[in-house]
């Protein structure tokens, strides 16, 4: 318990725009030190990448669930937090911070880069539809950038085109589209090429049979239904046994949860059709 509550105070860092965050900034420092010495007393850099990130996800549980944390008013800059979660920030933290611990690099300027090379398109800000607002997306220029593979097809998964095209069609939702006609038609541009690339979908009736072949740490994005989006939500797989928990952040239970198995989780939901896997591939 003390561990928890420890780990607990270490993340509740601000809203800060990743352009904008230095090392020399006393609070963050203070807060990715306790972490280091945490992991280092735990033992827990010498662990594979992810069961480090089970139990650093772990220690997460019960952090508030935060949405819109990534939109902001002006240019696009790369916000993080850590004292509210979405389901994408959520595994995005525990995946980056899981990997600068393993490489030995825990410092605030690292977390900063790791984050932005994940969440932005060839790891770079060049406006709001250079970040990767559709986990098809995310998925694949994370493959290309050698920080996941996707084992999806591996899995037993069919081959799917994502009919995404929600963004450029319900701009009225997104502010940044709104305000903007020309990043409006830069995101049906993107939404094209996804619409051409394949993914691999394991249906929700398959998949209890493929839990015991997950790892602690794999990324879990689950397939909507709904019309023009691709999936609706992500998390991580937690091993219990021979089975695969999911650790998210809930927007109906408003805060990170060690869930049920996985596939009792996807078959709550009737718009859940199946999921996509990715695993994450240790720091180089």
């Amino acid at each position: 318990m003390m561990v928890r509550t420890i780990v607990a105070l270490l993340f509740m860092l601000a809203l800060f725009p990743c352009a904008s965050v230095h090392a020399q900034d006393a609070d963050l420092r203070r807060r990715v030190q306790t972490l280091s010495a945490i992991a280092k007393d735990s033992a827990w850099a010498s662990l594979p990448l992810g069961q480090l990130m089970a139990k650093l996800g772990r220690q997460l549980v019960g952090t508030p669930y935060v949405g819109g944390t990534l939109e902001g008013e002006g240019p696009e800059v790369c916000r993080v937090r850590l004292d509210g979660l979405d389901c994408v920030t959520f595994f995005e933290s525990v995946l980056n911070l899981s990997r600068n611990l393993q490489n030995g690099h825990v410092t605030a300027d690292k977390l900063v880069e790791s984050v932005m090379r994940t969440r932005y398109r060839s790891g770079k800000i060049a406006g709001y539809t250079s970040r990767l607002h559709y986990t098809t997306d995310w998925i694949l220029d994370n493959v290309r950038k050698g920080i996941v593979t996707d084992i999806s097809k591996d899995l037993g998964g069919k081959p799917v085109h994502m009919p995404v095209d929600f963004m450029s069609t319900n701009p009225k939702y997104y502010p940044a589209l709104r305000q903007d006609s020309d990043a409006v038609r830069q995101m049906a541009e993107i939404e094209a090429r996804l619409r051409g690339e394949t993914m691999f979908v394991i249906g929700r009736k398959d998949i209890a049979d493929i839990e015991s072949r997950l790892q602690d740490g794999d990324i879990v994005a689950i397939v909507t239904s709904k019309k023009g989006l691709d999936y609706a939500h992500t998390g991580i797989v937690v091993r219990e046994g021979n089975r695969a928990r999911f650790m998210h952040a809930s927007s109906t239970k408003k805060h990170v949860v060690l869930d049920g198995y996985l596939s009792d989780v996807i078959a709550r939901v009737d718009t859940w059709t199946g999921i996509s896997v990715a695993r994450p591939l240790p720091a180089r």
